[in-house]
């Protein structure tokens, strides 16, 4: 796998986790998100800076070597697929926490974290499909953004008014 290639990977990612941090860094403490009710299944704040880093990382190694695969067989245009895919995803990833947490937007964010595990699902097909079990890690991407989309959709319901 090229250096550029998980670079730019990295990059990508590492903007998308930057950007959602941004919204919702301060938000977690606000006097808004306090009183927000919550499913009990929620996990407790500690978890989310453990398991988004994890998946992160995953993400760019995965779409890295699945695009560079690609090339090397001479599949520029479904490394532009990919690539496309990717970006998509990661802007959903990163538009959730502006819908949620910015716009305070709950059932907006419930169908934008649906949307976000759809992609996501299709990203870890499509990287398995080239890379076969060597893509398998990425499959804790949709898992996560479903329960996500869950989760979102259980704050909704219950803070609706």
């Amino acid at each position: 796998m090229g250096i550029r290639l998980i670079g730019a990977t990295a990059a990508a990612v590492a903007t998308t986790a930057l950007t959602g941090g941004a919204a919702s860094r301060s938000s977690v403490d606000s006097v808004w998100y306090q009183r927000l009710r919550k499913p009990a299944y929620q996990p407790p704040r500690q978890v989310f800076p453990i398991v988004w880093p994890l998946l992160y990382a995953d993400i760019a190694v995965v779409s890295a070597d699945t695009v560079d695969h690609l090339i090397e067989d001479g599949d520029a245009d479904a490394a532009r697929r990919f690539s496309t895919a990717l970006a998509i995803n990661l802007g959903l990833n990163a538009s959730w926490s502006w819908v949620f947490f910015g716009r305070r937007r709950l059932g907006l964010a419930a169908l934008t974290a649906g949307a976000l595990a759809a992609s996501s699902a299709d990203l870890a097909r499509r990287a398995v499909a080239v890379r076969g079990g060597r893509a398998a890690p990425l499959a804790a991407y949709p898992v996560w953004c479903a329960f996500a989309a869950v989760l979102s959709t259980h704050i909704w319901w219950l803070n609706r008014r």
